[in-house]
């Protein structure tokens, strides 16, 4: 028999369109396997999410930037469709707060975590953040939101160049237009340059302490939050390799212990009253060893499955467990397991996995699901080669739709080396 109630379908819901992202893809595969139906409200016509056997559906999602309403409207159409039940689980942070702000709107149809419907919305935001970290007494990286572009090159110059600069929602940063969710600016002349385009990003500006990478200091937390408030499956890993070097995405993860990462996990959720799936983002600084929240995440990680224990529980399946009355399985964590994402670490997806260090998980190929992993080469190759025709066509940069000069594309408050400069693909790549 069965663990789970498979007569509840799941619906994945996102609306940036980002192709590649596998995060998409492990949920599918996470539920489908487990004999539940999952749909998917997403654009897949050119990823090799619509390939898996175990998607039970597509659905067309509402626009990028579209209000929380037109949202709600989409997801009850695909309620109709349905036509029961379904456990609901937002893939990108857009999703997530306009699912909590919907959520009294969206229950008939929909199982949910049991929360206030802004609390999303509040760690999402990047200033929000800022002040939860404060109240809670959380290391996190001195922030400063400006009101004027006079203020905030006098405030890059108060923190100290170089420093990281953050719109508050970076879901509402139009596509497109040469706006970056986070970019590090090295003057305050930038700083000022980048305030001036405020109402074109969305929200706010916010500037930050810049933390300096460096080896083994990147870290994440995935989880899941219970109806209790415990948190469940999931745990601590480190990113061992990133796209861009230093600066990006989470292309290799490795399970690694680390309690101080885990208690703070813990700590931040439990006095939030967070119910549900979050991904957390640490980096720990170099002079004092603190960990610093930098990101929080309403919703599944890219990298989820990384954190697959012996009893085959992950957050995604602890969610609809959960919501549908189930136990969850006892499993024991599996450190040492890895996980590589092969499109943006292929030398890593190649190389033999060691025997006896809790195995290892590739985002795209799988054995018993081979058609995404076939179809993604080919997709893969001509995004590249749309690129570089996109980069050789370039006379030179258009007027107000770069960065400030000598500003660099960052992650995760992460210096890139000067040879991953501006790289729009991965930046619109938003998984971690």
């Amino acid at each position: 028999m069965s663990l789970f109630d498979t007569r509840v379908p799941a619906v994945l819901l996102r609306i940036d369109r980002n192709p590649f992202h596998h995060g998409t893809l492990g949920a599918v595969r996470s539920l489908g396997r487990a004999g539940v139906d999952v749909h998917v409200v997403a654009d897949c016509a050119d990823s090799p999410v619509r390939a898996s056997r175990y998607l039970s559906g597509l659905h067309t999602p509402p626009p990028p930037g579209a209000p929380p309403a037109e949202i709600a409207a989409a997801l009850r159409r695909v309620a109709a469709r349905i036509a029961r039940p379904a456990v609901l689980i937002p893939m990108d942070d857009a999703c997530a707060v306009a699912v909590g702000r919907a959520r009294t709107e969206l229950a008939p149809s929909y199982l949910l975590p049991d929360q206030p419907g802004e609390l999303p919305a509040r760690v999402a935001d990047k200033a929000e953040l800022a002040g939860v970290c404060a109240a809670l007494d959380v290391p996190h990286p001195e922030t400063l939101v400006p009101d004027g572009a006079a203020e905030a090159a006098r405030a890059a110059w108060r923190l100290g160049l170089p420093v990281v600069a953050k719109w508050s929602r970076p879901w509402l940063v139009p596509p497109g237009g040469g706006l970056r969710s986070t970019v590090l600016v090295r003057s305050a002349r930038e700083a000022g340059e980048l305030y001036l385009r405020a109402e074109e990003a969305g929200s706010r500006l916010l500037l930050q302490a810049f933390l300096p990478p460096g080896p083994d200091r990147d870290w994440f937390f995935h989880g899941y939050a219970d109806r209790f408030g415990t948190v469940r499956a999931g745990g601590p890993g480190r990113k061992t390799r990133a796209r861009p070097r230093g600066a990006g995405l989470t292309a290799v993860g490795r399970w690694t212990p680390n309690p101080q990462v885990q208690a703070l996990a813990e700590r931040v959720t439990a006095e939030l009253g967070y119910r549900g799936v979050f991904d957390l983002d640490f980096r720990r600084c170099g002079t004092m060893g603190r960990y610093h929240l930098l990101d929080f995440n309403p919703r599944p990680g890219a990298q989820f499955r990384l954190f697959a224990d012996t009893a085959g529980l992950d957050v995604v399946r602890a969610l609809h467990l959960d919501l549908t009355h189930r136990p969850l399985p006892q499993g024991a964590p599996r450190p040492g397991r890895v996980f590589v994402v092969e499109n943006y670490a292929p030398l890593s997806a190649l190389r033999p996995a060691r025997a006896g260090y809790g195995g290892r998980e590739l985002a795209w190929h799988a054995r018993d699901d081979r058609a995404p992993g076939r179809a993604l080469w080919a997709l893969w190759g001509r995004h590249v080669s749309a690129r570089l025709r996109d980069r050789a066509h370039r006379s030179g940069p258009r007027p107000g739709a770069s960065v400030p000069s000598g500003a660099r594309v960052v992650r995760q408050a992460s210096a890139p080396p000067a040879d991953h400069a501006d790289r729009p693909d991965e930046d619109r790549a938003r998984s971690r």
